[in-house]
């Protein structure tokens, strides 16, 4: 093979100077995402991109498959309101998910993105129904921005009541009871502010539905970087706030009594404020308060407050020392001796329910669950009663809706994906390899044998940060490459929620190097164990798993031969100079800090490409609206990598336009994983087996 010829991409003197260290940003132009330079680079990377597709072979046998993985569609369970249940769908063949709602026995689309853009680029960003069920608030954004618009619904007759309400970017809805107002959080109007700062100033607001008018009830003069919590009790009562700095693992927590005070103007009372832990209040039907919190326990607790004094709490369910408390439901009604409770935890990564008695929190048994897999929920009935619901999954298993009845004990299967799938046959384990430090670090393995029978081409994927789990789940590319006869491999790195907040600040700030650390020993330990080689061996990460992966193209580029790395972080100097960088200093430190400069700077792997290294193929891709990763880090990253790497192997930059960070079309989903499999195919030479 020959060296490959990468367009032109000119070094300049750009740099500059934190605390006194030179950093030198040679490819700052790349920034500039339209300027005529910065557009003809990208084209030409465009046609390199072209000439390496052209070489793979398993592209379209690989999209084919996955098509035919993902046929069973999609369901939700219900989520009832009044006489009528909510949920999602999408059936076989269909680009997204639809929302319908069921009134006596009958489903109707309420909202189907491909009817609102028949181009596929709206996605439904979120939806919550009134408390009564008869209206319905739903975002929804255009070409992957996630730049959310609301409106309102009258759900009988499907029509638009209220909006466009814009600049709703993740916001939580709480309807009043009566379904005239709302509580929403808001972006406060760009003309207000400087152009570095209109991604933020977050408010919580009441909305009157109908009103021109919105009312300001929190957030004035906080942090700029706040993201707010906003819910309101079934019965009405309660209007709890919550606010965080940017993606912080802690918040401060309000609580007002909407039967004392004005929704307009809720007098609350602070029960958490200037605590580092998380919390959160959920209110029962019996007038109890519940408290979910991280406070003292860092695999988290249940409590529960008393009304007349937030700030004691008395420990209902106490801290597993094993396992990570997600969730609660409750179970009750007249044909119950005494009502139940339902506590969610994961165990490792692996799901597990459990029904506990509501009264005193006493464990009575296990539920029985189809698998070592992942639930979600468990989800209440809005009047109660003794039946709710969850989701479950695993690595060969489609989501499937279950119910669990208090009054039999038994758990049934509720609600099916609308179609059906083949799925192969593979093995899926847990298993715990040791990390350069000495810590037990689990990784599930995917694979089509139970044990190593030869090195096979491996794909390590992994996250490892902001308290992410990686769970096990249905995955059509894992298991159309294990099909393959590949391996694919799960690292829970530190940094991810396996094991409680702990874990994940023993990858955050200034212990990120852990993360990097957990993942080299995976790809030693994959090797050592028999599964791969360095030559067979891919690894794969997004987002934060983008940062991951140039980390480690940078640090240990000899323990693997393909890189795919999608929407990264890679300049962690210059990270909090767009989108919503600003958001995660809490994570990642601040470059402005003198000593969280040095943190960043020893690790930020756009600083750390050294030229004469023989670097793996590489494929960075990256989108044109990506409004929380830049694209300008993969673009700089790309530059950077093709003028150091000595070798033969290629460093490529996939662009795509009209989509962002997050969800897209059925087909361009497969689209992407079709690409990234056969180029992972390639470089670890599947295509010549």
């Amino acid at each position: 093979m020959t060296t490959p010829q990468y367009p032109s991409a000119a070094r300049s003197d750009v740099a500059d100077n934190y605390h006194g260290t030179v950093v030198p940003d040679p490819y700052r132009w790349l920034e500039t995402a339209n300027s005529p330079e910065t557009t003809s680079w990208v084209a030409e990377q465009g046609q390199l991109m072209s000439a390496e597709r052209a070489t793979w072979q398993a592209r379209d046998k690989f999209a084919e498959r996955m098509q035919q993985l993902l046929g069973a569609g999609t369901i939700s369970p219900p989520y009832y309101r009044g006489n009528r249940t909510f949920f999602m769908r999408r059936s076989p063949g269909e680009q997204f998910a639809s929302l319908l709602v069921t009134e006596n026995g009958i489903d109707r689309v309420l909202i189907d993105p491909m009817v609102l853009d028949p181009n596929g680029l709206t996605t439904l960003d979120g939806w919550q129904p009134s408390k009564e069920g008869d209206r319905l608030t739903y975002q929804i954004s255009e070409g992957g921005t996630e730049e959310s618009v609301l409106y309102v619904m009258d759900v009988a007759t499907g029509e638009v009541i209220d909006g466009p309400l814009d600049r709703c970017r993740f916001s939580p809805i709480a309807w009043l009871v009566g379904g005239e107002a709302f509580y929403y959080v808001r972006r406060i109007a760009p003309e207000l502010l400087p152009e570095s700062e209109q991604n933020f100033h977050r408010r919580v607001y009441l909305h009157y539905v109908g009103s021109n008018e919105d009312i300001l009830v929190f957030g004035a003069g906080m942090n700029m970087t706040n993201y707010y919590g906003v819910h309101v009790s079934l019965d009405g009562r309660w209007l709890e706030v919550s606010a965080a700095e940017g993606t912080e693992p802690r918040n401060d927590l309000w609580i007002a009594d909407l039967h004392a005070c004005s929704p307009e103007h809720p007098a609350f009372t602070l029960v958490q404020g200037d605590v580092d832990a998380q919390t959160s209040l959920s209110f029962a039907r019996d007038g109890r308060i519940f408290v979910t919190t991280d406070l003292d326990a860092p695999r988290a607790r249940l409590a529960i407050a008393d009304p007349n004094d937030l700030s004691q709490w008395t420990d209902f369910i106490a801290q597993d020392p094993d396992a990570v408390f997600d969730s609660f439901a409750i179970l009750d009604g007249d044909e119950l001796e005494f009502p139940l409770l339902m506590v969610a935890k994961t165990r490792h990564g692996v799901g597990e329910l459990a029904i506990h008695r509501a009264d005193d929190g006493s464990f009575i048994e296990e539920v029985p669950l189809p698998g070592a897999g992942t639930t979600s929920g468990p989800i209440e009935h809005i009047d109660g009663g003794p039946v709710i619901w969850f989701v479950y999954t695993d690595h060969v298993t489609v989501p499937h809706v279950y119910q669990y009845d208090a009054r039999t004990r038994k758990v049934s299967l509720f609600a099916s994906p609308p179609g059906a799938v083949e799925v192969p046959a593979v093995h899926s384990s847990l298993v715990t390899y040791t990390s350069s430090d000495g810590t037990q670090v689990r990784m599930f393995i995917i694979s089509p044998t139970a044990k190593p029978d030869q090195p096979r081409p491996t794909v390590l994927y992994g996250y490892g940060g902001f308290g992410i789990s990686m769970t096990p789940g249905y995955s059509a590319a894992t298991l159309a490459w294990v099909e393959a006869g590949g391996v694919w491999a799960v690292a829970c790195l530190r940094g991810g929620g396996e094991e409680g907040e702990d874990w994940h600040r023993d990858g955050m700030l200034d212990k990120k190097q852990n993360v990097y650390e957990d993942f080299h020993a995976a790809a030693k330990y994959l090797a050592e164990q028999g599964w791969t080689t360095p030559e067979q061996l891919a690894i794969y990460g997004g987002s934060n798993g983008g940062l991951l992966v140039g980390a480690a193209i940078t640090q240990q580029p000899q323990l693997f031969n393909a890189v795919v790395c999608v929407a990264p972080l890679l300049d962690m100097v210059r990270y909090v100079s767009s989108e919503l960088g600003p958001t995660w200093t809490v994570e990642y430190g601040d470059p402005a800090d003198p000593e969280q400069f040095n943190w960043l700077i020893n690790y930020s792997p756009y600083h750390r490409v050294k030229e004469g290294t023989d670097y793996p193929a590489t494929m960075i891709a990256v989108f044109d609206n990506d409004t929380r990763t830049d694209p300008m880090h993969g673009r700089k990253m790309a530059a950077a990598l093709q003028h150091a790497s000595s070798g033969t192997r290629p460093i490529l930059l996939r662009t795509e336009s009209n989509v962002g960070h997050g969800a897209r079309s059925m087909s361009k989903s497969i689209e992407e994983s079709a690409e990234t499999l056969a180029f992972m195919a390639k470089w670890t030479g599947m295509d010549a087996q």
